[in-house]
């Protein structure tokens, strides 16, 4: 598998160190990071990744609808939810905003690296 170009999305400074630092060590690479939806659309089409991973909760716009706007700009745009929240109803949610993949918190760096290189195997390479 080819080193994924990720763009990390967590309004949690501590959350975003420890993705990017799990993202490294699974041979990926962060190309952006942002702490807000309006930034991740702004560093998404700065940086065009590969795969977005996406936290739900966030203040000035919430990873849904972050999400649904991403893939209006972008079809093809991969996300990978990423929520302490578990209820059956935020993963449909996701996946009707268009995510692609979900991972619960807390979360190891090889539950990670698999769910993001799934995500990339399975919709990723139709587009690339």
């Amino acid at each position: 598998m080819k080193a994924l170009r990720v763009l990390i999305v967590d309004d949690s400074k501590i959350t975003v160190k420890r993705l990017s630092d799990m993202v490294k060590n699974a041979g990926h690479n962060v190309v952006s990071t942002a702490t807000s939806g309006m930034l991740a659309l702004t560093e998404y089409e700065k940086c065009k990744p590969d795969i977005v991973t996406m936290d739900i909760t966030m203040p000035d716009m919430d990873g849904l609808e972050t999400t649904k706007k991403l893939i209006e700009y972008d079809p093809n745009t991969l996300v990978v939810m990423m929520t302490s929240h578990s209820q059956e109803q935020m993963v449909l949610d996701a996946i009707e905003a268009g995510a692609k993949g979900y991972l619960l918190k807390p979360f190891d760096a090889g539950r990670l690296k698999v769910v993001l290189e799934e995500t990339y195997e399975k919709y990723g390479e139709k587009n690339a």
